[in-house]
């Protein structure tokens, strides 16, 4: 797509002069305690309490960029990750999971052989045609030199100075790529006047535009007092798609930038309704508004959404919990007191004393679970699972004629956890570890796994069949529900080992208290093995007794949170990773509580 200035404005008018612009710079529980409350000093680590601001990595000024097009994921590979980050469950996991497999839906430019200086002043005329002659790579130079501006952050000048150029030797005529990676140099920047520039250019060009697009002007005009132009936009966006959680959120932070609390709560309703799940920095802001102002109508729907948060597994960021801290203190006529602790294995808060929920369903839960997964996953309604009605019969008759199981085994997806090794050595070691417990054991697995080879050796295969009960389904159908149903069929105190977090299957119950439940019953019973070298012991990871989610006893609040810049793989953190209890300021502990003065 190519844009033509020609019959909008005069192109040294729309690409007037503007100075540089550099850059900008760039689980612990929290809880409320009263004032005259000490909490006891922590002997496990603990996020200090402190708001940490994203540091910006990037150079104002990287003249020298290598030609050879590289992603940012394959930088942040070559860090060092710690032995706990590779637990499944550890925080962290999944995005290195992802680095692994990158799925980018950017184009990679081709290489280049030689290495470009990026310019750090407008160039002239002469001066684009001479670097261009320096270009000795197969992409396009203009799209690759826009490109590198944008990954580095360049001046806006002299992007400008760039655009400038290919119209004079063009006929007026700028291709919307450059167009809109200028666009994206002028927001981040902050150049409002340059962004109204090329908005006054789009809607004179384009009768709509691509989301892309729409979405950066979005974020340039929120800071403006042009700001309800974004919501229109938003509009726009909605007759051909549904909006992403960052337009909505750069919707609200516009609202809230200019006191328009209503829509800023409405625009926030609206995106919950289209099953999206709002970005941290969303709720954030709606708590930073909320500071020191005396509302009982909007303190109210801040509380609903740490209920929200509880009932999605959700967790804020250091920064967000310090933001939840300062509100609740913040509060006029209130009295609570916030700080960060930990929660010690036994599940006691070692700020308040406080015991936290436990990760055990009650008789009453328990069954009603069972009761959902068994109508909803195993006979009906799972769409993922390829698992025939004869088969499962076949499975619930296994099942119903041997005794209640210990632990239930997804046999293929434990075998195949340590690539190096042979999968049936794998799960013998596992299955032995266990049968010497004398832990009534089943281990589910496929057809295949009985037919020898160099992977399934046939005399493992036996030695595993004699200590454990072993059930081989076809090689087509689905684990995941025979696991399921046998796990809960033999009661609560039946654990399973699998590294599958279920997802599938939670999607698949009908309603968010039951989702809630499964999950609380998952972190309760799903075994993970958190190292295994050869000729050493399996270790299987420590399960939490209490539960780890935003919590509340009416007078007091728990607040688990994840430490800035860290990513989980699962909704629940690892068992240092508590910290913010609130309570008011005469009885606080782990989260935010409330008691009269001392």
């Amino acid at each position: 797509m190519t844009f033509c200035f020609t019959g909008v404005r005069s192109f040294p008018k729309l690409w007037k002069s503007n100075s540089y612009l550099g850059l900008c710079p760039g689980h612990s529980y929290m809880s409320l305690f009263p004032k005259d409350c000490y909490g006891i000093r922590n002997q496990h680590k603990w996020f200090s309490l402190k708001t940490a601001s994203p540091q910006n990595t990037k150079a104002t000024n990287l003249p020298i960029a290598k030609a050879r097009y590289r992603r940012k994921g394959n930088e942040s590979c070559n860090k060092q990750v710690s032995p706990e980050s590779s637990h499944l469950f550890a925080a962290g996991a999944a995005k290195k999971r992802a680095q692994m497999n990158p799925q980018s839906k950017d184009h990679a430019l081709p290489p280049v052989k030689n290495i470009i200086q990026l310019p750090t002043k407008p160039l002239n005329s002469e001066e684009w045609d001479k670097l261009q002659e320096d270009f000795k790579g197969k992409a396009n130079f203009e799209d690759w030199i826009i490109s590198q501006m944008a990954h580095y952050n360049s001046s806006v000048d002299v992007a400008k100075s760039l655009l400038a150029w290919v119209a004079a030797k063009n006929n007026g005529i700028v291709g919307y790529n450059l167009l809109v990676k200028y666009l994206y140099l002028c927001v981040f920047h902050k150049q409002t006047s340059e962004v109204f520039d090329i908005y006054e250019i789009m809607k004179a060009r384009y009768k709509s535009l691509e989301s892309g697009g729409t979405s950066l002007l979005i974020r340039g005009l929120i800071h403006s007092d042009r700001w309800r132009e974004a919501l229109l936009l938003l509009k726009d966006i909605k007759k051909v798609m549904t909006p992403s959680k960052k337009n909505y959120n750069d919707c609200i932070q516009g609202a809230l930038l200019h006191q328009d609390v209503n829509t800023a709560w409405n625009l926030y309703q609206e995106l919950l309704c289209q099953d999206l799940i709002p970005m941290m920095e969303t709720l954030k802001a709606f708590f930073d508004f909320g500071k020191g102002i005396k509302d009982d109508q909007y303190s109210n729907k801040l509380l609903d959404i740490l209920l929200y948060l509880r009932n999605n597994q959700l967790y804020p960021g250091e920064s967000f919990a310090q933001s939840i801290k300062t509100w609740f203190e913040s509060v006029p006529g209130e009295q609570w007191k916030g700080r960060f602790t930990t929660i010690q294995r036994s599940g006691q808060c070692l700020g308040c004393g406080k015991t936290i929920e436990s990760i055990h369903l009650s008789p009453e839960e328990y069954e009603y679970l069972k009761g959902k997964i068994m109508r909803d996953v195993i006979d009906g309604g799972d769409q993922y699972k390829k698992t025939t009605p004869q088969e499962l019969k076949r499975f619930k008759n296994f099942v119903k004629y041997c005794p209640p199981f210990d632990i239930v085994i997804d046999g293929l997806n434990v075998a195949k956890m340590f690539p190096k090794a042979r999968e049936s050595q794998v799960l013998l070691n596992v299955v032995s570890q266990l049968a010497k417990q004398n832990l009534q054991v089943l281990v589910l697995g496929r057809k295949h796994m009985l037919t020898p080879c160099a992977r399934w050796r046939k005399d493992e295969m036996e030695k595993v069949q004699k200590q454990a009960s072993c059930f081989f389904a076809d090689n087509i159908s689905e684990d995941d529900p025979f696991l399921l149903y046998a796990t809960l069929h033999s009661g609560s105190h039946c654990k399973f080992i699998t590294k599958d977090l279920m997802r599938d299957h939670k999607a698949c119950l009908p309603d968010a208290k039951t989702q809630r439940l499964f999950f609380k019953w998952q972190q309760g019973h799903q075994l993970a093995i958190i190292n295994r070298l050869p000729g050493s012991k399996i270790t299987f990871q420590h399960i939490l007794s209490y539960d780890t989610v935003v919590q509340t006893t009416g007078d007091s609040w728990h607040i688990p949170y994840d430490e800035d810049l860290v990513e989980r793989v699962v909704s629940w953190p690892r068992r240092k990773e508590w910290g913010l209890p609130l309570h008011k300021t005469s009885s606080f502990g782990s989260g935010y509580s409330r008691s009269s003065e001392r």
